[in-house]
């Protein structure tokens, strides 16, 4: 059972930043594929960004050119850095883990093993 815990959320003004991450309690290694999930209330939960083992990165095109996802297997630690943040950006994050994916295009919130607890993310206008 891996555990996933997120940090980094808070409270910014529109144009500002924000650095998430998502801590692992192993290393991360073979096939995986691992992202960053949104979730505002009264929608389901959208997949922000992913990265898998090779690298290759996936992101949603409203955050495309402003968002970037990292991991540093080093320290077991997934980062997503958040520049020129919008209201819409606002939601709950999660940190999420799948074991066998072979594209981060594949992960999904059906194909996601292990979650995080959140983090939440507010953008003021």
């Amino acid at each position: 059972q891996i555990k996933l815990e997120e940090s980094g959320g808070g409270s910014v003004q529109a144009g500002g930043s924000l650095t998430l991450e998502c801590a692992a309690s192993e290393y991360i290694y073979g096939d995986y594929c691992m992202g960053w999930f949104r979730r505002i209330p009264g929608k389901e939960r959208e997949r922000v960004a992913a990265i898998d083992g090779e690298g290759r990165t996936q992101y949603t095109d409203s955050v495309k050119g402003r968002f970037t996802i990292s991991i540093e297997n080093a320290k077991k630690t997934l980062r997503l850095q958040m520049n020129s943040l919008k209201p819409e950006d606002s939601a709950m994050y999660y940190c999420a883990d799948e074991r066998g994916c072979m594209s981060p295009s594949y992960l999904s919130v059906y194909s996601v093993w292990y979650w995080g607890q959140g983090t939440q993310v507010a953008v003021s206008s």
